[in-house]
């Protein structure tokens, strides 16, 4: 370099991006909210309905719409068994307000 060029010019240092806690999964306004239950609320709610285990629909274990509940996330953490466990779909309806389905968690659909 020779003395009547110009140094090269340093860059600023960026700014430090805010904090932002991480969330496993962000929910959309369309997936209704999942509620797992616990197995005695399974037990209660199958006596309730009268009807047999087999006969309920089912969701996978894989199922997007079950990570958005945070019952759900820290069972799997926690390794619980979950097959056989009941799910409560709450969705809104014109009609009734409420509309509130169940479904059996399986592994897969042969299940």
């Amino acid at each position: 370099m020779t003395p009547s060029s110009p140094r090269p010019r340093k860059k600023p240092p960026a700014p430090a991006a805010p904090a932002v806690p991480e969330r496993p999964l962000v929910t959309h306004h369309l997936v209704p909210p999942h509620e797992l239950l616990s197995p005695e609320e399974t037990a209660a709610v199958v006596q309730s309905l009268g009807v047999p285990v087999e006969r309920l629909p089912r969701i996978l274990l894989s199922d997007p719409g079950l990570k958005t509940d945070p019952k759900f996330r820290e069972a799997r953490e926690a390794r619980e068994p979950l097959g056989g466990r009941l799910v409560r779909i709450r969705r809104p309806s014109p009609t009734a307000g409420e509309s509130v389905a169940y479904r059996m968690i399986v592994s897969s659909l042969g299940d």
